[in-house]
Order: C-alpha cells, then sequence, then structure tokens
C-alpha cells in the first residue's frame, strides 16, 4: 500500500514549503481538493517544486467544467510534471451543480460522467495522435479542432483518471472506464468488501478488463486523539446526513439516523448532528487507535483491499512529525 497525503486548503504561496516536506517524508503523491480553492492551480507549482512526488485532484467537479477545460489543464500539467498528474473527477450532488456552480445537473450521472471521460480522451487522442475530433453522445458533440487551439503531442500523454464515489454505479463505471476508484471517506470495510469492490469488478469485466487494472484509493477516517473525535464524528455527521450516501447507513442498519441527521442539517442544527454519531458508528467508520498501533490497523483494514491510503487529515509541515513518520515508515509498500 502506498501513503499518500492531502493539501490543506492554503493560499498558493504555502504549497512550496507544503510539497517539499510531503516530497522528502516519502508520501506517494499529494492530492488537491475542490472546498475552499481552485483544485488545479497548486498542481502546476507542485510540479515546480518536487522530482518525484505524484500529484493529483481528490477531486475536481466534473460537472462544474467542461471535457475541453479538463482536457488541456491535465495535458498541460502531466507534461510539466513528466507524467505525475492524475485527474481525479467527482461529480457532486445537485444542490452544489445547480446552487453553487450554475450549472445544469444532468438526468444520468453516470451518463454524463462517462461522456466526460471519453470526451477528455478524444481531445487527448486527437492532440497526440493527429485523429480528427470527433465525439458524438448524448451530452456532447465536440468535432472542431482548428491547429491554433491543438496542443499538439506531449511526452506522457498517458494521464489516469480516477473518479470518486460512494455508492455502486459510480464503482461500477470506474471498472468500466477509469483508472482508479477514489472511495469516499464515509465508507466502511463491509461497505468496501461487499458493495464496491465488486461494483468494481463487475464494471471492468463489462469493459474486458480485470480488477487489478483499477486501482483503489481510499481516504480513511482515524482518531488518534480526544480532538480527531470530535472531528470525525462532526464529519460522519455531516456526511451521513446527504441522501444519496444513505446506501453506506442501510447496509448497518443507521438509515434512520441518517435521516435524522438531514432533518438536522434542514434545520440548520448543525452542532447537534455529532451527538448522533454513536461509539460503534465511530469505530465503524474509523480506525480509533493510539498512534503506535495505527500503522497495524491500518495495514489490517486495508492492505488486501486497497492500492493507496490517504488519512482524512491535511498534511501540514511542522505538524504531527513523528505521526506521519510513524506511519509512513509502517505502512508503504511501494511494490503495490
Amino acid at each position: 500500500m502506498i501513503l499518500d497525503a492531502v493539501l490543506p486548503p492554503s493560499a498558493l504561496d504555502d504549497v512550496p514549503q507544503i510539497v517539499r516536506s510531503a516530497e522528502k517524508l516519502g508520501f506517494g503523491a499529494l492530492w488537491t481538493t475542490e472546498t475552499m480553492h481552485d483544485p488545479f492551480l497548486p498542481g502546476a507549482i507542485i510540479a515546480e517544486n518536487s522530482k518525484k512526488i505524484k500529484f493529483g485532484t481528490a477531486v475536481a467537479i466534473a460537472f462544474a467544467r467542461s471535457p475541453a477545460t479538463m482536457a488541456y489543464t491535465a495535458w498541460d500539467l502531466a507534461e510539466f510534471s513528466k507524467g505525475r498528474f492524475i485527474l481525479g473527477l467527482g461529480t457532486q450532488i445537485k444542490p452544489h451543480i445547480v446552487r453553487r456552480f450554475g450549472m445544469t445537473w444532468p438526468d444520468s450521472v453516470v451518463g454524463k460522467l462517462r461522456e466526460q471521460i471519453q470526451a477528455i480522451r478524444a481531445f487527448w487522442d486527437t492532440w497526440q495522435n493527429g485523429v480528427p475530433l470527433s465525439f458524438r453522445g448524448e451530452y456532447y458533440k465536440l468535432t472542431l479542432m482548428s491547429p491554433f487551439f491543438n496542443p499538439g503531442p506531449i511526452n506522457y500523454p498517458q494521464i489516469p483518471i480516477y473518479i470518486a464515489g460512494v455508492n455502486k454505479r459510480l464503482a461500477s463505471l470506474a471498472g468500466e472506464i477509469a483508472d482508479g476508484f477514489l472511495v469516499h471517506p464515509l465508507h466502511t470495510q463491509k461497505y468496501l468488501q461487499d458493495v464496491l469492490i465488486p461494483a468494481i469488478k463487475e464494471g471492468a469485466e463489462s469493459s474486458h478488463r480485470k480488477l487489478e487494472e483499477i486501482c483503489i484509493s481510499v481516504s480513511a477516517f482515524v482518531v488518534t486523539s480526544p480532538e480527531e473525535e470530535f472531528f470525525v464524528r462532526s464529519q460522519i455527521a455531516f456526511y451521513a446526513s446527504t441522501p444519496s450516501y444513505r446506501p453506506v447507513m442501510a447496509l448497518h442498519g443507521w438509515q434512520e439516523i441518517g435521516e435524522q441527521l438531514s432533518v438536522l442539517v434542514r434545520n440548520g442544527q448543525w452542532s447537534e448532528m455529532p451527538a448522533l454519531i454513536t461509539d460503534e458508528m465511530l469505530e465503524t467508520f474509523a480506525i480509533v487507535s493510539s498512534v503506535d498501533s495505527l500503522p497495524c490497523r491500518l495495514l489490517e483494514k486495508y492492505q488486501s483491499l486497497a492500492g493507496r491510503l490517504t488519512l482524512y487529515l491535511p498534511y501540514r509541515p511542522g505538524e504531527r512529525e513523528h505521526f506521519w513518520k510513524h506511519c509512513l515508515e509502517n505502512t508503504i509498500d511501494e511494490s503495490k
């Protein structure tokens, strides 16, 4: 298993120090998020200030962008970083797409994301191999690529595309068409084993691929202190309040709790939500452990299930150095 890190939501001025420190410690990749900042902009800074660490978006919101803009940005970052960039895409949920990004929500989430990925790769094929741009689907019809707008071939055209998801339809799509699947932190070992991985395998087989061809990258909740416990309870409550994430709760018989959390959200009662997350739920969704025992617990839970692992904790240089070194020294297996 390869241990990755998450870039904290910070100013671009802070990125050089973070990436240099992350590479020195030995993280496999540094992931950027789309919360308070654009997920692509740090990529150029990461590439410029590192030599071997991979980096990617986890995630960039696909439905907030056109296939063309994503194709151009990924093409530039892949070439500039000498092949270290991973394009990680997520769909978000309807309220954010419509009310935060001002875009339309598709009739088929899976259908539109499939077309976006196909369209992105159509651009790349045109630029790399001179194939005429000719992509026609339900959502996109792309047929114009004049030389003035064609960046041409690059030395690192094999850009991995990962997609994120919670439910089995997107997991199946990852198996069908993507290079990796980004597992949402709101998961359990049972949900990963019984729902997500079988769905990825089913999707892979539909495209005559093997499960092993899709990298499973997990984001995991961990609790090693009382402060982390409150934070993780809050995050679990926040995510579990989302109706589209309800299948994870339902698998364990907690659907009613999810519905209660949704009511609290609608009423703006955010402070009351963490109390609904029981100790049993906390220990099922998160690894509750001492720092010393954490690497063993991580390996026990994920070694046979994931190729990459990211803790749901942003990496900040100078903070928790012993913690990160201990995890890195005892979990990384570069052969995965």
